[in-house]
């Protein structure tokens, strides 16, 4: 009798020994998965604003408007663009860099939620970035069609503005869900992975 409950204590051994070096295991794998994920996604942050920008500064420079005061308003927003796109950047590497130091589940968990809520924050900045700069474009649009007293035209420009404000809003938000949705998907499985062994 004392034998086999000797034998059932290591049997129980054996199997929680299992357990933690699979789990362990597990860890390393989703760590390592998620801590290449947030480096793409500081990678792609810095290729998309080196790219946009080179854009910018090949198309002709021409002026949007002849109101010094739209242009000012522009020029202003051209410059807080780049100081919140460097934020994000630098958020974004502060993000791999915490990630990839982490050494428990915990961590690693409030990492991945960091990096999915700053992700977030990015793609809202854009799109609203992008809205701010297309009502500024459309308010110029108004003021010169209205200086002209063409209605009917003007109501035509207004909707044929407002329609484009609402497709360039979407194409922008379609961008960052193909480029970004994917990444964070796959952060989110790691996410849900490491709640599993956290239980």
């Amino acid at each position: 009798m004392k034998e086999l409950d000797l034998l059932k204590k290591d049997w129980q051994k054996i199997d929680n020994s299992f357990v933690q070096v699979s789990e362990t295991e597990i860890y390393k794998m989703i760590h390592k998965k998620s801590s290449s994920i947030v480096k793409w996604i500081f990678i792609i942050s810095i290729l998309e604003f080196i790219v946009l920008n080179s854009l910018s500064y090949l198309m002709p420079n021409e002026k949007i408007s002849d109101s010094t005061i739209v242009e000012l308003v522009i020029s202003i927003l051209d410059y807080f663009s780049y100081g919140v796109a460097l934020f994000f950047m630098y958020l974004f590497y502060r993000n791999y860099r915490s990630i990839s130091v982490t050494s428990n589940t915990k961590k690693l968990m409030e990492c991945i939620l960091n990096t999915r809520k700053t992700v977030r924050y990015y793609i809202i900045f854009n799109i609203l970035l992008v809205f701010v700069m297309s009502i500024v474009v459309f308010f110029n649009e108004f003021q010169i069609e209205y200086a002209n007293n063409n209605g009917a035209k003007m109501i035509f420009i207004c909707l044929l503005m407002l329609f484009f404000i609402a497709l360039i809003i979407g194409v922008v938000w379609l961008f960052y869900q193909l480029i970004y949705g994917i990444l964070l998907k796959k952060l989110n499985r790691n996410y849900v992975e490491l709640k599993k062994i956290d239980l």
